[in-house]
């Protein structure tokens, strides 16, 4: 029986909903108030309206180039999120179509590894970059972020393609359709919900990564991630620059996401209601 939600039950979730929403948002707000304060007024407390000037935007694209790390991000959050459906989509159609006793728990350990700390590997994994000449390459952080990112890639295809009914499939091979007509033309087309939330959610975890990013570049691929910690120095903290830096480097995220968030909730809701 469904439950019926009161007048002042729903004035209550209305407002504990904005009240998170507001809570949350206030990190970003505050970030942009203070990049358009001068470095005077950014250290001298809490303050929340600014003289509304650009120049410390203006000094962070004059010390740094903005568009490189720019393109950086883009073409590894994009590159990676690519690999890892290339990978991720073949496994997930094993995994929900042809189980074995050993399938969920090959998952499951898949998910464990997203639980292990990202330093317990930096040594072996700096090692190898240096041997293999892959340091501050495009390249070794893409492969880096795809592997970071692949069991919840292929954790979320897993349970869309499980809402797939096989019957489909089977009736496709009866068809005379091999495996990759199966999985490009049949599986894939059923499953783009998905597959779109799947891939917006790992070029934003890819974009924002920042331990490996950091580690592992130095100038050639250096991402926004590593553009932003370029501006603490020894010196000090330049706290107008710093947010303002934070800013350039979230605003392509943000607008992405959105934009592309009823694709997303759609996505993640996928199979949800019967």
């Amino acid at each position: 029986m469904a439950r019926v939600i009161t007048p002042r039950a729903r004035i209550g979730y209305t407002a504990a909903a904005w009240i998170v929403a507001l809570t949350l948002f206030f990190p970003i707000l505050y970030t942009i108030i203070t990049s358009l304060k001068t470095e005077q007024e950014a250290i001298a407390g809490f303050r929340m309206i600014p003289s509304f000037t650009l120049s410390s935007f203006e000094a962070v694209q004059n010390q740094n180039n903005y568009w490189r790390p720019f393109t950086n991000s883009v073409i590894l959050a994009v590159g990676s999120t690519l690999v890892a459906l290339v990978v991720g989509i073949p496994a997930a159609w094993a995994m929900a179509f042809s189980p074995t006793k050993n399938t969920r728990g090959i998952l499951m350990w898949m998910l464990s590894t997203k639980m292990m700390p990202a330093v317990a590997v930096l040594v072996p994994i700096y090692l190898i970059f240096l041997r293999t000449g892959l340091m501050d390459t495009r390249t070794g952080l893409i492969i880096v972020l795809m592997l970071m990112n692949l069991p919840i890639v292929i954790w979320m295809l897993y349970t869309y393609f499980r809402e797939i009914p096989g019957e489909i499939l089977e009736a496709a091979r009866m068809d005379g359709a091999s495996l990759k007509d199966e999985i490009l033309y049949v599986l894939t087309p059923m499953a783009i919900p998905g597959i779109a939330s799947t891939m917006l959610l790992n070029v934003i975890l890819a974009w924002n990564e920042a331990f490996w990013t950091i580690q592992l570049t130095t100038t050639n691929a250096a991402p926004l991630s590593a553009f932003i910690a370029s501006f603490s120095s020894p010196q000090g903290l330049f706290w107008a620059k710093l947010s303002a830096a934070s800013v350039m480097a979230i605003a392509p995220i943000l607008i992405m996401g959105w934009f592309s968030q009823k694709q997303l909730v759609r996505g993640l809701t996928f199979g949800a209601v019967k």
